[in-house]
């Protein structure tokens, strides 16, 4: 039971340097520090979603009223488009938990 657990706390940690291979991903659409496609990701760790200023949001996004913190992360980019129907993130996500948890650590260490 305890490996169990230990596994847990290791997959949620994330490795930042990891995470950041990982975001190479995202920058097709994002960036950390301008909108492009997609929002600019700096700060996200406490944003409510759908209010970086100066980026067209999707009516869905907007009405989420989730605010970005590692368990929404982790269930948004599980699958974006099951988390937010209707949001125009049409990336499929990322499936493996490992690779979420590396993202979302890379993600929290932005702070532009």
């Amino acid at each position: 039971m305890l490996e169990g657990a230990l596994l847990i706390a290791a997959l949620t940690a994330g490795d930042a340097t990891a995470g950041e291979a990982v975001y190479s991903r995202c920058l097709a659409c994002h960036s950390l520090a301008l909108n492009r496609t997609g929002p600019k990701h700096c700060g996200v760790f406490g944003r409510r979603a759908g209010t970086v200023p100066g980026y067209d949001y999707s009516p869905a996004m907007k009405r989420s009223k989730l605010v970005w913190d590692q368990n929404t992360l982790d269930r948004f980019l599980a699958a974006p488009l099951k988390r937010v129907p209707g949001t125009t993130m049409t990336y499929a996500g990322v499936a493996d938990p490992k690779e979420r948890a590396d993202l979302i650590a890379y993600l929290r260490q932005q702070r532009c």
